[in-house]
């Protein structure tokens, strides 16, 4: 069951958002304006000079400029000598590149010169790549088809901006000459998407797909049941979602995946080579299913159906075995679905499951994870039970959480338990910017750019060795958000610095570098049609 796409006439909602966003672009125009005047931007169509190998988001590893550009022209192909999977990277960048330079760029194995694209064994991990550019062509190497797709998002950003447009525009298309070599700091760069509080449908999910690859994110955490909504379709239990996932926040019409829905997300995310991660939270944020299945409360009565915004409330029934029959059937079913190797247990917040039953769950669900193939992924509370051998810790507390809470979780780390980083007052999308930002919440804080962005994973939590840090994960709630450029507003400009903290190297990291290289994807943005914060922060082109 596909939810039908609203209607949004000019609702007062609707009018007050509108109002917002013009103030918004107001104070980022006029930050603009107070920028010293520069000639055109490098890179766009009106620019002479092709984009700098160092202006790139993430910042690669390595950078050597020098050499002549390579000017892509209506006699470019695209080259490609490797397996299946690496044609369709050049198939990829082909459909990128076709309808703004008017070029048929023809896709072969076939040829010399043009933009090739090369499988080879190398010093680039699974995920990176070398990419080669002078007058003659570009070459793009990499150990495997990831890092193809990794490169060929370095190879958009040294374009102008307009090549992200959908219909023909002037050029010239110029790469910089020179090298880059580059490859992955952490294995774990996500972003979560919340579709429990509000639904978004399959062609909303793959638009956020394509915006968080362009930054070479490799895992999209779905969050697919909450107290709100229940939105994957369980056979062996139906009323989960076509009962469980009938509203959403605010009482609106909610909706659910049914299981080629969420395969055709499952593949599309892979050819943009992220791995999809199911989350389905438990004990705790459990009341869609509690509303759907009476047996599965201590007393036997199933509570309405819940549209607020409070947590904490709900939890399965522990001492009940109709529960470890309910968690195994959705792990087996959702497991069969995913073929990524984690589940994501959820575990947060569950706050009216009392401590001895929370651990006494936690060791009966982790095995049934293990028993259909898949890696226990939980939030950090999870290291208040014992996490299971292999499992992954998701952090999301702030920096004035207690003492107490964040040694319990360094402890897990040198134990042998890994972790993900979302700090909320970081990494949470749903973060206003600040007090005028129209939609979001600020429970954890305003989280500006720079604070977003500034900050180390392997050194943020004291007592955890870098060896333990997994990745960072950029979550995107979805209390406040129901269209996907609401998804887009908060997203970005934060999501790609946390992009950067993931894939680059430490000694990269610089706030002044960084704003104004993300100074030069507003453009870029534009022509994508990415409804983005204009963030006074920075200098926006």
């Amino acid at each position: 069951m596909r939810r039908q796409r609203r209607h949004h006439g000019t609702t007062p909602r609707t009018t007050r958002l509108l109002g917002s966003l013009l103030l918004v672009v107001a104070v980022g125009a006029a930050t603009v304006a107070a920028t010293p005047a520069r000639g055109p931007a490098p890179g766009t169509a009106s620019g002479r000079s092709p984009v700098p190998l160092d202006r790139v988001i993430p910042a690669p590893a390595s950078v050597d400029p020098g050499g002549r550009p390579y000017r892509i022209t209506e006699k470019t192909r695209i080259r490609v000598d490797g397996p299946r999977e690496a044609r369709g990277v050049g198939e990829y960048l082909a459909g990128v590149l076709r309808p703004s330079t008017g070029y048929p760029l023809p896709v072969t194995d076939r040829g010399t010169g043009g933009i090739r694209l090369r499988v080879a064994e190398g010093p680039y991990g699974s995920e990176g790549y070398r990419l080669r550019s002078g007058p003659s062509g570009i070459t793009l190497t990499a150990a495997g088809p990831a890092g193809l797709f990794h490169g060929v998002q370095t190879l958009r950003q040294l374009l102008p901006a307009d090549v992200e447009r959908r219909t023909r525009q002037p050029g010239p298309w110029l790469v910089t000459g020179g090298t880059v070599t580059d490859s992955p700091r952490f294995g774990w760069r996500g972003a979560m998407l919340d579709v429990s509080r509000h639904f978004f449908s399959v062609d909303e999910v793959k638009r956020y797909i394509d915006r968080i690859a362009l930054y070479k994110l490799n895992k999209l955490h779905l969050h697919l049941s909450d107290d709100q909504g229940w939105r994957i379709a369980i056979d062996s239990w139906p009323r989960l979602a076509a009962y469980g996932g009938s509203t959403e926040v605010g009482g609106g019409p909610g909706g659910f995946y049914t299981k080629d829905d969420y395969r055709e997300i499952v593949r599309y995310a892979a050819s943009r080579y992220l791995e999809v991660v199911p989350e389905i939270d438990m004990p705790g944020h459990t009341n869609a299913a509690l509303a759907s299945y009476a047996e599965l409360n201590c007393d036997g009565v199933a509570p309405p159906l819940y549209t607020g915004t409070q947590v904490g409330f709900s939890s399965l029934c522990v001492g009940k075995e109709v529960t470890y029959d309910f968690v195994e059937d959705v792990v087996r079913e959702i497991a069969a679905l995913t073929p990524g190797r984690y589940l994501h247990i959820g575990g947060d917040e569950a706050h009216s499951t009392p401590h001895e039953e929370y651990v006494a769950f936690m060791e009966r669900v982790q095995p049934v994870v293990a028993r259909y193939g898949k890696t226990v992924v939980g939030w950090h509370q999870l290291t208040g039970a014992t996490p299971a051998k292999g499992a992954l810790a998701q952090y999301w507390g702030l920096d004035g959480t207690g003492a107490a809470e964040k040694e319990r979780v360094a402890e897990a780390a040198r134990n042998g338990t890994g972790l993900i980083l979302s700090p909320a007052d970081r990494a949470y999308m749903d973060m206003k910017y600040d007090a005028n930002t129209p939609l979001g919440l600020s429970w954890a804080g305003y989280v500006e750019v720079r604070r977003s962005y500034d900050w180390d994973p392997g050194a943020y939590l004291e007592g955890v060795p870098e060896s333990a840090v997994r990745g960072v994960e950029a979550p995107l709630w979805t209390e406040t958000l129901d269209e996907a450029g609401e998804l887009e507003f908060m997203a970005f400009p934060r999501l790609p610095g946390i992009a950067e903290l993931g894939w680059s190297p430490a000694g990269t990291h610089d706030w002044e570098s960084y704003r104004s290289r993300l100074a030069g994807q507003g453009p870029r943005w534009e022509a994508m049609g990415v409804s983005f914060y204009r963030s006074p922060q920075v200098p926006w082109e």
